[in-house]
């Protein structure tokens, strides 16, 4: 069990139930066999209250009291548990218990010097009542030191009502019956001075306790994963932070100040690894007006996340602003001492550190030595550049420095870029063209789409329209052999107009012109080649503002590049769909109308004839009709113009004659039909669509039906309508005409429910 435990904890430090498993062998072995294990528990989890617990518990059957008290002297301030503190208290009034008037000194003091630092907490309330028992089993001999005594229980009990914890109420009580046992007369002026006090603690009590029951105090402090547990704990934690800090209790500040160090510190016994919580911890106390606090808050945060980048900047900034020049150059040599920690951003906030503090020639020094490290990247160049171009106004320098750096740094695009917009400040154009083509000349083409769109943005800036033109060739060229705009990249393009002449947020076109032209543009480029696959509807709606001048617009095709799902059994939502309804689209269920999509997937598969069988034995004459003429289509819809086409070449009714509907001649919806009225063998023989137990035995009525059931009908069912020659009319309406509409009116028999169409149709 031990090995399993310890080869999970070599995959995953911090699997806690490894650990566990450590703990529950380490209480079954020796001290000197378990210490070890113990030590090792505590190093991963620094703030364990209840590994400490086991550790010391385990040191004080052994009667080892000097180890005992080595490891209080480690865990009590770190871990403000009380059960941890509880067993400190029960070990000093252990050992003091036979040493007379002095022993029972040293155990007030310690009993004082736990309820200082943990008599805040929620669950104190027996620590309260264990020293208040204490107090009051001192002996006094003579009446001096029983006034002292009865003084010093009252202070207790004082205390400790006006803390909200689980056992206020019984504190109350008790501290009633200790007043009026001593003085009735004194007691009923001292208790109506504090039961306002002790009302509101309460009160305070129950808002409090609702937050802390919301916080798993078993849990153990481990880096962040992003779960939705962690989450949960963090934002608990928070709650019970604002509430502490909103001083509900109305107290005076140095108390609500207490409380709420007091919340932070036991915060940071679960939340150990979070960095913006030591950082809100230091932040408190400067706001506080406490810095020295949060120095020491922020050197504990190190101590706790050593590679924590962002914390030592807080702390090398707190120094800085409280006048701590030479402070905060240690950390940030500490920080670049490392060299796991030493990173390009570090050298460029030191070097940044140095300008502000010692001067132009401190900051150039250091850049000449910073230059020579293994982490000194571009941005450290290109950092020291603008120093010195923006702070120093010095051009010359930062052109060199811009020089040496493209020596190291030519294959990397951001740098050229960087150099170039130096270059574009100085009004030097005659370099700014150089240097692009020097850096696409050494490029890989597929690296150097950037480079080509900024020079291209250059000279639509800068440039006449012959350098335009001819940049804008040179790039599709380029591009074309990498095939990353495909085999139309040498084809121009209205985008090309519309990047040339657009201005900032100054557009040549509407949005919806910009919109198509930017689809087509993508259609083009990424459906090219893949005609076997079937169309799938991009988003539309281009928002002008997610385009940028000129490169962006033309960074539109990279989105070819992205994996997309497969979109092929996509299921049209439709808030209609309900079990039972006899309306759910794409669904095989039985008993359940499949819509044509879900016709046209089956067919794919090989089940065409069953689906479309079982479809359009619900469908009207004039749907079917409809339906046939469709192509088919793999994806979640159709080619909106492919269906209109198909609704034009239909025989859809242009009016609300009877003699001019198709339902009063079913034999003329069908293809293929004999003049008898015979229907093809698909339809043919098909039941009713409510069966046998249809409404066959009410009499029909064309243009009347009972109101209850026409309101049912009205929610179930959509009534068919005459259709007018309007095509975009046709495709709001073409969900309504999916359906049978003549389901409420329908007989048993073909005829009857040809003529149950009519009666809902003409309705």
């Amino acid at each position: 069990m031990e090995r399993k435990a310890r080869e999970r904890i070599l995959a995953d430090t911090y699997d806690v139930d490894a650990w566990d498993i450590l703990a529950n062998e380490a209480q079954l072995r020796p001290i000197s066999e378990a210490a070890p294990i113990y030590e090792q528990l505590l190093v991963i989890f620094p703030t364990a209250a209840k590994y400490w617990k086991l550790y010391v518990e385990a040191q004080m059957v052994a009667n080892d009291n000097d180890a005992t008290k080595q490891i209080f002297s480690r865990c009590l301030l770190n871990c403000l548990h009380v059960g941890l503190w509880r067993c400190y208290i029960r070990f000093i009034s252990k050992g003091n218990e036979n040493k007379g008037v002095e022993g029972r000194d040293e155990t007030k003091k310690a009993f004082e010097f736990m309820l200082y630092h943990i008599g805040t907490d929620i669950a104190s309330g027996p620590l309260w009542m264990e020293y208040i028992s204490f107090l009051k089993s001192l002996l006094a001999t003579t009446v001096q030191e029983e006034s002292q005594r009865m003084t010093n229980v009252r202070k207790a009990y004082q205390k400790a009502i006006l803390i909200p914890t689980h056992h206020v109420e019984q504190l109350w009580k008790d501290y009633e019956n200790f007043e009026n046992s001593v003085s009735r007369a004194l007691a009923k002026g001292l208790l109506a001075e504090y039961q306002q006090k002790y009302i509101s603690a309460r009160a305070v009590y129950r808002e409090r306790k609702k937050l802390c029951d919301e916080i798993d105090g078993n849990k153990l402090a481990v880096p962040p994963t992003g779960s939705l547990k962690e989450e949960q704990q963090c934002s608990a934690w928070r709650r019970l932070l604002a509430f502490e800090k909103g001083n509900p209790q109305r107290i005076d500040s140095a108390s609500s100040g207490k409380r709420v160090a007091f919340t932070y510190e036991q915060c940071l016994m679960y939340l150990y690894h979070y960095p913006d919580i030591w950082y809100d911890y230091a932040t408190w106390h400067v706001g506080n007006g406490s810095v020295d606090s949060a120095i020491k808050v922020f050197q504990r945060a190190l101590k706790a996340l050593p590679d924590s980048e962002v914390l030592r900047y807080a702390y090398a900034e707190l120094e800085e602003c409280r006048g701590g020049i030479q402070g905060s150059k240690k950390i940030y040599e500490n920080l670049l001492r490392n060299s796991s920690t030493a990173t390009a951003l570090g050298y460029i906030q030191f070097l940044r550190f140095i300008r502000r503090t010692e001067g132009v020639e401190a900051a150039r020094k250091f850049f000449s030595e910073a230059r020579k490290s293994p982490n000194c990247t571009y941005q450290v160049f290109v950092a020291y550049a603008m120093m010195a171009f923006c702070l120093d106004k010095d051009p010359k320098v930062a052109h060199n420095v811009f020089e040496a750096g493209l020596k190291r740094f030519m294959h990397e695009p951001a740098y050229i870029l960087e150099y170039a917009d130096f270059l574009c400040r100085l009004n030097d154009d005659r370099n700014v063209r150089a240097l692009f083509e020097r850096a696409l000349s050494l490029l890989p083409p597929e690296e150097s789409t950037e480079v080509w769109n900024r020079f291209i943005k250059f000279e639509q800036t800068y440039g006449d329209l012959t350098s335009m033109l001819k940049v804008e060739q040179r790039r599709k060229e380029a591009l074309s052999r990498t095939g990353e705009e495909g085999s139309t990249a040498l084809e121009g393009s209205l985008l090309d107009v519309v990047s040339r002449y657009s201005f900032m947020d100054l557009w040549p076109c509407s949005s919806r012109d910009l919109d198509h032209i930017a689809r087509q543009e993508w259609l083009a480029k990424n459906m090219n080649g893949k005609s076997e696959r079937a169309f799938i509807a991009q988003p539309s709606g281009f928002d002008k503002n997610s385009f940028g001048q000129g490169e962006n617009i033309k960074s539109l095709a990279s989105s070819a590049k992205i994996v997309r799902p497969d979109l092929s059994r996509m299921v049209i939502y439709d808030p209609r769909q309900k079990p039972g309804s006899g309306y759910f689209m794409n669904s095989m269920m039985p008993g359940v109308p499949s819509m044509p999509g879900a016709v046209q997937h089956n067919a794919i598969t090989g089940s065409a004839s069953k689906s479309i069988d079982d479809a359009l034995r619900y469908m009207s004459p004039t749907l079917v009709s409809f339906v046939v003429q469709l192509p088919a289509v793999n994806g979640p819809s159709p080619d909106v113009d492919m269906v209109i086409s198909a609704l034009l070449q239909s025989d859809i009714p242009s009016g609300i004659n009877d003699s001019s509907l198709p339902f009063s001649h079913p034999s003329s919806a069908f293809p293929g039909s004999s003049a008898t009225g015979d229907v093809p063998a698909l339809i043919k023989g098909r039941p009713a669509l409510n069966g046998p137990t249809s409404r066959s035995s009410r009499p029909l009525l064309p243009n009347k039906r009972n109101e209850p059931e026409r309101q049912e009908d009205d929610e179930n069912v959509p009534v068919n309508r005459p259709l007018q020659k309007d095509i975009f009319r046709m495709r709001q309406m073409k969900k309504a005409r999916t359906l049978n509409s003549g389901q409420a009116g329908s007989t048993s028999g073909g005829s009857g429910a040809l003529a149950g169409e009519l009666s809902g149709s003409t309705e």
